[in-house]
C-alpha cells in the first residue's frame, strides 16, 4: 500500500496526513472545506518544523513529507486510485455513514476502508459497503504524529488478511498495533470515558475543585494529565459523544453522563478547541474557569 487517503482535515485527519506523508506515502487529504485544507496544512508544516528544530528530522524529509501530501474538496477522484482509505471526520454516526456509502460508490474494490472513529462500530459503517470484509477501525491517539499506539478494530465481517495487513503497515509508520474486537468504546474509551465521566461527577458532587481532582491523579497514580485537562484536550463534545454510544450500546447506568458535562456541552464549553471547558485559555495562559452551575 503506497497510496493513501485521510477524508477529513481536522485535528486528527491532519496529524494522519503528516504521519503517511514523513513515512513516504502518497496522501490526498480530502476535505469540503478549502479554508480546513489550508488551516491542516498549515498545521502539518508547523508541526514538521518543530521536528526539525528538535532535530528528530532533517529538512529534506520536511520538505518530502509536504510535497507527499496533496489536499482536495472532491472525493471521487481522491481515492479513485487509493490502496487504503481512512475516514476521519468528526465523531458523527450518520456523517461517517454517509462517507462509507461514498466510499463504497467511488473507492476500488481492492482499497481497504478504514475508520478512525473511537467509538462508533466498525460493523455498523461495514453494513454501507458491499464488501465489507475490507472495513477496518484504525483507531490512531492524538496528538497523532507522538503517540504510538494505533487501536485496530476488528469488525464483524472484517477478515484476517485485511487486518494483518493493516497491522503490518501500521508498524511501517512507527506505530503500534493493538487488534481489539468491535464493541462500544473498543478498549481505550471503554476504560477512559467512565474515569472521565466519574472525575466529572466528583467535581459536580463537590468532592473537589477542578486543580485537586487532577493534581490527584498525576501526583497519586502517576497520570501524565488530569482526567478533567484531559477532557478539555479531546473536547468535551467528543466525550459526551463517547459516552453516548456507550450508554446506548451497554444500558448500564455507569455510562450515563454527568449534567454537568452535558450542561458544558450544550453552552459550548468545549476545552481547549473553544477556549474554554474546566480550563480557560488564552494568551498562552491555563487557568480554571470559575463556573460550573
Amino acid at each position: 500500500m503506497k497510496k493513501i487517503t485521510v477524508v477529513g482535515a481536522g485535528t486528527m485527519g491532519n496529524g494522519i496526513a503528516h504521519v503517511f506523508g514523513l513515512h513516504d506515502y502518497q496522501v490526498n487529504l480530502v476535505d469540503l472545506s478549502a479554508k480546513q485544507l489550508e488551516r491542516a496544512m498549515a498545521t502539518i508544516s508547523h508541526n514538521l518544523n518543530r521536528m526539525v528544530e528538535k532535530k528528530k528530522i532533517t529538512t529534506d524529509a520536511k520538505v518530502k513529507a509536504l510535497v507527499n501530501i496533496q489536499t482536495s474538496t472532491k472525493l471521487p477522484p481522491s481515492i479513485e486510485n487509493a490502496d487504503l482509505v481512512i475516514e476521519a471526520v468528526i465523531e458523527n454516526e450518520p456523517l461517517k455513514l454517509k462517507v462509507f456509502e461514498d466510499l463504497n460508490t467511488y473507492a476500488p474494490q481492492t482499497c481497504i476502508l478504514a475508520s478512525n472513529t473511537s467509538s462508533i462500530s466498525i460493523s455498523k459503517l461495514a453494513s454501507c459497503v458491499d464488501a465489507r470484509e475490507r472495513v477496518i477501525g484504525m483507531h490512531f491517539m492524538n496528538p497523532v504524529p507522538l503517540m504510538k499506539l494505533v487501536e485496530i478494530v476488528k469488525g464483524y465481517d472484517t477478515s484476517d488478511g485485511v487486518c494483518d495487513a493493516v497491522e503490518r503497515l501500521t508498524k511501517v509508520i512507527g506505530k503500534v498495533p493493538v487488534v481489539v474486537n468491535d464493541y462500544p468504546g473498543f478498549v481505550s474509551n471503554r476504560i477512559l470515558m467512565p474515569m472521565i465521566n466519574e472525575a466529572i461527577y466528583t467535581l459536580y458532587e463537590g468532592v473537589a475543585e477542578v486543580q485537586g481532582i487532577d493534581q490527584i491523579m498525576r501526583l497519586g497514580l502517576a497520570h501524565p494529565m488530569g482526567p478533567l485537562q484531559l477532557a478539555d484536550f479531546i473536547g468535551l463534545d467528543v466525550c459526551l459523544s463517547i459516552l453516548d454510544v456507550l450508554y446506548e450500546g451497554f444500558g448500564h447506568s455507569k455510562y450515563a453522563p454527568c449534567p454537568l458535562l452535558v450542561n458544558m456541552v450544550h453552552a459550548g464549553r468545549l476545552g481547549r478547541k473553544s477556549g474554554e471547558g474546566f480550563y480557560q485559555y488564552g494568551q498562552g495562559k491555563t487557568a480554571v474557569s470559575d463556573n460550573f452551575q
